[in-house]
């Protein structure tokens, strides 16, 4: 690698032209990623991109002016020192605040290593040459600002948009399994604790309906929605997030009875299914907008029939 300082007026020209294309094309890429989801940002990006292309050309008339056709080829990576930028494919999935702290920083990062290298360099033209190049990229953060000013009013819907995309991809999905796991699991292990007496039996039971309760859920969830008209993302991932989920909310309240004293074991197995019910009711009123009180008494009212079901049973 060598360094800035050593590149010459012509170099320093090619390697300013391939930057100004490369961060055109990624800030192409973050629109086109966007453009579904959040078009305000999505237009944001897609003139900034503008922007980097009219600098690019203006480095090419230059170039063609002072060195006639031929561009050499150099390189971010073959200079020492040079802002370095994560590809866009890297960043996926993309979200709003990683894209736009990815645009400020592309823009202050190469404005302050242009100012620095004209400050370093003893060539007076190649001075010059870094200083508009600083100047431009400061230029072009302020279009940025301004462009944010004027299409991302809606930044807040945008931000909506996400917590919907959230809830629906991931935390209803996963509530939903949960809810299933904790809930209905109960019957068959306190039925089977109480009937046998025994931990280890309650164990084995409680091992079988969460697996089989994962199984059945992640399946009925993924089959449930292909995702293309609800938004809701694709289905083997709301799947998996479900099943795992109802998994483990049986799995939660059937560990407990690993310890060989069947009460111990039992009490412990309560304050577990008290804990799964609290966890869902502060959830349902996190991201479902239910009132708490509300969540809590659906919860814990659908949990004791259950509950009592079980004991019931098991007792018989």
């Amino acid at each position: 690698m060598r360094d800035f300082s050593e590149l010459s007026e012509r170099e320093v020209l090619a390697l300013a032209i391939g930057s100004e294309e490369e961060d055109g094309r990624i800030y192409s890429d973050i629109a086109e990623g966007l453009r579904a989801d959040y078009p305000a940002s999505a237009h944001v990006f897609t003139e900034m991109a503008a922007e980097e292309s009219e600098h690019r050309r203006r480095l090419l008339d230059l170039y063609r002016e002072k060195f006639g056709e031929h561009i050499p080829l150099v390189r971010r990576q073959d200079v020492r020192g040079f802002v370095r930028h994560r590809p866009v494919w890297q960043l996926q999935p993309l979200r709003l605040d990683a894209v736009r702290d990815l645009a400020a920083a592309m823009e202050f990062e190469n404005a302050r290593f242009y100012r620095r290298a004209a400050s370093l360099s003893q060539d007076v033209s190649i001075r010059r040459l870094l200083g508009d190049l600083a100047e431009a990229e400061v230029e072009h953060e302020h279009i940025a600002e301004r462009l944010r000013a004027e299409s991302l009013p809606s930044r807040a819907d945008e931000d909506e948009t996400a917590r919907r995309s959230l809830v629906l991809r991931f935390i209803q999905p996963g509530l939903a399994g949960l809810m299933d796991g904790s809930v209905s699991t109960l019957a068959p292990v306190f039925a089977a604790a109480f009937a046998t007496g025994d931990s280890w039996d309650a164990f084995r039971v409680g091992m079988a309906a969460s697996l089989g309760a994962g199984i059945s859920m992640g399946f009925a969830e993924a089959l449930s929605d292909n995702g293309s008209l609800t938004g809701r993302g694709a289905p083997w991932l709301r799947g998996a997030v479900c099943g795992v989920m109802t998994t483990l909310g049986g799995i939660g309240h059937t560990l407990p009875f690993l310890i060989p004293h069947f009460l111990t074991a039992t009490l412990v197995a309560i304050l577990v299914v008290v804990a799964e019910l609290a966890v869902i009711s502060w959830i349902r009123w996190k991201y479902m907008d239910t009132p708490p009180f509300s969540a809590a008494l659906q919860v814990g009212f659908g949990g004791a029939l259950v509950f009592a079901t079980g004991i019931l049973i098991g007792s018989s």
